[in-house]
């Protein structure tokens, strides 16, 4: 059995003055507040995600 990889995400900037995709992109990745943090499936979907709002957010680990 395969065990799904996982990445720990974490926001570290402000979605306020931010475009409404961005916003959207942070609420799809579960975060909404600075500080909080998710863990999600590495899918090519999420890393997609992750990477349209790269300057808000911080990969922690990639287990």
């Amino acid at each position: 059995m395969t065990q799904a990889r996982k990445v720990t995400v974490v926001q570290t900037g402000s979605a306020i003055g931010r475009p409404a995709y961005q916003r959207q992109t942070l609420v799809g990745l579960k975060l909404n507040k600075i500080g909080r943090t998710s863990v999600l499936q590495d899918t090519p979907a999420v890393r997609g995600m992750i990477a349209r709002v790269a300057h808000l957010v911080r990969v922690v680990e990639a287990i």
